[in-house]
Order: structure tokens, then C-alpha cells, then sequence
């Protein structure tokens, strides 16, 4: 009863009262409270994966997160392809791409400036980021750059055997992926180094009952910071525009929102001298985006015959090989510094300068 009265649990909850109160349409207060409860509840999801984590161990805790938060994100794409048909179609493309972007110089960056700032040189396991970096590659190269350049069809798109195609190397090469993390190669995603903060501190056994309440509400967490994150586009994008920026950034704010739970979870791991599972968490993170959203919306595609864009035009695919290749060479040693962490920051200033002032 105790583990129901945090505000790990209340937050969340209220802010599920709050979404289907349908207030938050009619009142600029209701969407400031909100937004508070958007940003407490990002909180809570990051307590509740720690949670999960420290149950089950590395690295099925971080696969847990990730692969819940990019479940979501694919229904909520899904859905709004459902509502509005055609209009939708570069959508897939477009979060994918913003998510890996995010992720590889946002996310990966912070955590190796932190830890490096605050560790000096941290280490992890090189041969668990060859295997992510490898997977994560290809399908990029298969969903995102291929589209631009084949003859089927005109235009980024895929023929339909290509986009079955593409759809079945992503899942062979997540599922791979999966099968190196848990199985085969396990021990190379386990976590290198100690954490600085529990070196004569013995961790408390997690009951089954907190665990499965943490399961619960990892969901619960994650589903309403979409579906607020979604409700406050309009508003996200009647800021942006007031202030003659580009709608695509819109898209940049809400995939930012989607990722903080993992990105606080990834930059917390790096404070505490647990770069590898910051690694996980990113990389891992990464792969499910798009080795998951790229089949499930090709399916969707495929039955109700959609045309999906997914080629990105020659500006994001350098943006994009820039910062896969940067992220390569600075995880190319097995030991991080500052530098890495600034590179691949200002990557990501770049992609969003650029995206301002294309």
C-alpha cells in the first residue's frame, strides 16, 4: 500500500485524470499544470525503469525501457497515419530520423561529456558497441537512405517488395541485436566500472510486488507523457511559429519529450561511473526506433495502401552519416573524453541550426 502513495504513482495518475478531463483544450492555466505533470511524470518512469532495472539486471533492464517507450511512439504514429491518411506520410520518416539524431549526438553526447567532466576517462565494453554500431548502421541505411536512390518508384519512397524487404532486415538485425544482448554475447553488455555511490552501500532487495507495481506504472508513465507531449503540440507549435521558426521543429520538441525518460535514465547511469549502461540505453534505444517503427508502419502501409516516404533528402543523409560516424570514432577506443562529448553536441546544434536556416 505504501508503494501506491509515492508521487512516483499519484503524479502519473493525475495526470491521466487531468488528460481525460478534457480540460487541458480549454484553458492556458490547465495546459501550464500540464506541462508540470508531463515533466514530474518523465520523472517517475525513470524511477520506475531504475526499479526494473535493479530487478532483473543488465542489460534486460534498459531493453525493457526502450523498447516500451518506442512501442508507444509506434502507436501513436500509427494512429495518426489512421486519422489523417496521406497527410501523415513522411511521419515514420521524419520521428525516426529526429529520434536518431536526439539520440546519438544528444543523448550519447551528454552522457560522455557528464561522465567525462565528472570521471576524467570512463570505459565500457567495445566489442557491445561494435555489435550496436553495426546493426544500427545498416538499418539506416536500408529505411532511410536507400528510398532516396532506388528505380521502383519515383520519389523517397519504397515499392511495395522493397518496403517488405527493408522490413524484414530490420527485424533479423534487431532481433540479432537482442538475441547478442541477452544470450550470446551477454557479457559484453555488462556494465564496467563501479558505481561511485553504492560502494559500501548494500543494494535493498526489490520485492516482487514493487516490481510488478514498477512494471505497471513504467507503462503508465510513458503513455500519458505521449499522449500529453501529443495534446500540446498545438500549443508547442503556435510557440514556434510565433516566433517565425519552421513547424519541423515541432516534431524535435515532442520526440525530445518522448526520449527524456531515457535520456535522464542514460545521463544519470554516466554520472554515476555507469557509462555502459548509458551505452545500452542509448545504442539499444536507437535500434528500436527504427527496427520496430519501420516494420510495424509498413504494415499498416501495406493494408491500407499508403505511400511512405522514407528517403531523406542529401542535407540529412550527411547530417545523419556525420553523426554515425562521429559516434563511432569517439566509441572507437573503449574510453571516452571530453572532446567526443562536445563533437558530438555540436552536431546536434547543427541539425537543429540547419533545420532553422535550411
Amino acid at each position: 500500500m505504501k508503494s501506491l502513495l509515492q508521487w512516483t504513482v499519484i503524479i502519473p495518475v493525475l495526470a491521466w485524470v487531468l488528460f481525460f478531463s478534457g480540460l487541458i483544450n480549454d484553458s492556458s492555466i490547465f495546459q501550464i499544470v500540464a506541462s508540470i505533470l508531463l515533466i514530474f511524470s518523465v520523472m517517475s518512469a525513470v524511477h520506475h525503469s531504475e526499479i526494473i532495472a535493479e530487478k532483473v539486471g543488465e542489460p534486460y533492464g534498459t531493453i525493457i525501457l526502450a523498447i516500451s517507450i518506442t512501442v508507444i511512439e509506434v502507436s501513436i504514429i500509427i494512429s495518426l497515419m489512421m486519422t489523417e491518411g496521406q497527410a501523415a506520410a513522411s511521419l515514420a520518416r521524419d520521428t525516426v530520423y529526429a529520434a536518431t539524431m536526439l539520440i546519438l549526438n544528444g543523448i550519447v553526447g551528454l552522457c560522455l561529456l557528464i561522465g567525462s567532466v565528472k570521471h576524467y576517462e570512463q570505459e565500457f565494453s567495445k566489442p557491445s558497441v561494435t555489435i550496436a554500431l553495426v546493426s544500427l548502421i545498416s538499418i539506416i541505411v536500408f529505411t532511410l537512405v536507400f528510398p532516396t536512390f532506388t528505380e521502383s518508384v519515383a520519389g523517397s519512397y519504397y515499392s511495395n517488395p522493397q518496403l517488405i524487404f527493408a522490413s524484414i532486415a530490420c527485424l533479423v538485425i534487431y532481433s540479432c541485436f537482442l538475441f547478442a544482448q541477452t544470450r550470446k554475447y551477454r557479457q559484453y553488455f555488462l556494465t564496467i566500472g563501479k558505481d561511485e555511490n553504492e560502494e559500501n552501500v548494500e543494494p535493498l532487495p526489490i520485492s516482487n510486488s514493487l516490481f510488478y507495481t514498477s512494471m505497471l506504472f513504467l507503462i503508465v508513465c510513458l503513455g500519458i507523457v505521449v499522449l500529453l507531449a501529443k495534446t500540446l503540440s498545438p500549443t508547442i507549435e503556435s510557440i514556434i511559429t510565433g516566433y517565425n521558426l519552421p513547424k519541423t521543429l515541432v516534431g524535435i520538441v515532442i520526440a525530445a519529450i518522448i526520449l527524456l525518460p531515457e535520456g535522464i535514465a542514460a545521463i544519470n547511469a554516466a554520472r554515476k561511473n555507469r557509462l555502459q549502461t548509458s551505452l545500452n540505453l542509448s545504442l539499444g534505444s536507437a535500434l528500436a526506433s527504427i527496427g520496430l517503427t519501420i516494420p510495424s508502419v509498413a504494415i499498416v502501409c501495406i493494408i491500407y495502401d499508403f505511400k511512405i516516404i522514407l528517403g531523406l533528402d542529401i542535407k540529412s543523409i550527411i547530417l545523419l552519416g556525420l553523426s554515425v560516424f562521429t559516434v563511432m570514432l569517439s566509441l572507437n577506443s573503449g574510453k571516452t573524453n571530453v572532446v567526443y562529448g562536445v563533437v558530438l553536441l555540436v552536431n546536434l546544434f547543427a541539425f537543429i541550426f540547419l533545420m532553422i536556416y535550411p
